[in-house]
């Protein structure tokens, strides 16, 4: 047995370690479906080192192996990419992922004329690679989350890109990649091929597993940080995650608004049916805003009847626009607790942080345009301007 046989063999054990691992997360917490992209990655990666196992056992070695080990080690960083985009909360590049993979795979099968040992030809092979980890690196850099792992993990992804681009001068420097696809687990460039591979997928999957771990510790945190009430944050767990946010956005020059709102005659529902009526209604009105919410949103009870939202990358349109869907859908949705005919609705008022201006500013013009909703009949959404008049009318709701 060749030693890149016995990497291959190592590679496989601890790729289906990576798999189990990343499957254990998903399983334990539904939230992270983040962890089965990156248990589709280890299991593509799986694949691909299977189809090198079968070079010397294949007829149509071109066809059958090579083109397609290539297509599912493609997939495979595909798959890890629409993870990461998950994971931080990125809209991911769609259209791009899929040209690159459609682009390379008909490349890839076009070039199979051409010899070997091309230098043109495995740069061919290896830049799709090259590319789709530098997306991966850019949708972690694009994400307000800029800890030392995910800096880290970007890091890694633009040295494993780069590793995919040297392989071909590897490759010559060594002696080639064989004669035929048949020959290459036989050659040097197989087994330092397959020992660069194994580090970095290693360094990879520890880190992402670094980074899930972080979270899950964070979510356990976070219970003692949420309203159990509304299943919402309470005002510590929001006023440490506006100061964190605020700061970021402000740092990459990103926009960042927050709505104030509460619940419309809310005393006199409780007065009158009681309070386990209330504690339902607040629950409805916390449901109503997860289900309209952006992944990105920060959603909080900060008071009895008083919530607080943060949107993150959103400008005052975005926010009023937001707060409009909010406040139609709760005031359609049904209430059991209520006599029938009897509405419920919601007020909120809505700021963009300024240029130059404190957060606290920014809560303050927020709580101001939710009273100017009250003052003007509830049931409706105010804005407030940092560089003008102090409150502008929307529209008439």
């Amino acid at each position: 047995m060749s030693g890149a046989y016995f990497i291959l063999i190592i590679g496989l054990s601890i790729t289906g370690l990576f798999i189990t691992a990343f499957v254990a997360i998903a399983m334990y917490d539904r939230r992270y479906v983040a962890a089965w992209w990156f248990a589709g990655t280890y299991i593509g990666g799986f694949a691909y080192a299977l189809t090198e196992f079968l070079l010397p056992y294949t007829v149509n070695v071109q066809l059958e192996i090579y083109v397609l080990g290539h297509a599912i080690f493609l997939l495979a960083v595909t798959l890890l990419n629409f993870g990461l985009a998950r994971h931080y909360a990125v809209a991911p590049p769609i259209r791009l992922l899929v040209a690159v993979f459609v682009v390379s795979v008909a490349v890839n099968l076009l070039t199979q004329g051409m010899m070997r040992d091309s230098l043109t030809r495995m740069f061919i092979y290896q830049a799709p690679y090259f590319v789709m980890q530098m997306i991966g690196a850019g949708i972690v850099l694009r994400s307000l989350r800029r800890s030392t792992l995910d800096l880290a993990l970007a890091g890694l992804m633009v040295i494993t890109a780069l590793h995919y681009l040297a392989k071909p001068l590897v490759a010559i420097a060594v002696g080639g990649p064989g004669a035929n696809p048949s020959d290459y687990l036989s050659t040097t460039y197989a087994m330092v091929s397959q020992s660069g591979a194994i580090v970095l997928v290693v360094a990879t999957g520890l880190l992402l597993l670094l980074i899930l771990g972080k979270d899950i510790v964070g979510t356990i945190a976070l219970r003692a940080e949420t309203d159990v009430l509304s299943g919402l944050l309470n005002r510590r767990g929001f006023d440490a995650r506006f100061s964190e946010l605020s700061h970021a956005c402000t740092r990459q020059g990103l926009p960042i608004s927050l709505i104030a709102c509460d619940l419309d005659h809310f005393k006199s529902i409780n007065d009158s049916l009681g309070h386990a009526a209330g504690d339902r209604l607040i629950s409805q009105f916390g449901a109503v805003l997860r289900d309209e919410a952006e992944v990105s949103y920060v959603i909080a009870r900060t008071g009895g009847e008083e919530f607080s939202i943060l949107l993150p990358r959103a400008n005052l349109h975005v926010a009023r626009l937001f707060a409009e869907r909010v406040r139609t859908a709760f005031g359609n949705s049904a209430s059991a607790d209520l006599p029938a005919g009897h509405a419920i609705s919601a007020s909120f008022g809505v700021a963009e942080l300024g240029e130059g201006e404190a957060s606290q500013s920014l809560v303050d013009r927020a709580d101001a345009a939710l009273y100017e909703a009250k003052r003007s009949g509830r049931n409706c959404v105010r804005y407030s301007l940092f560089s003008g008049r102090p409150f502008e009318q929307a529209s008439s709701y």
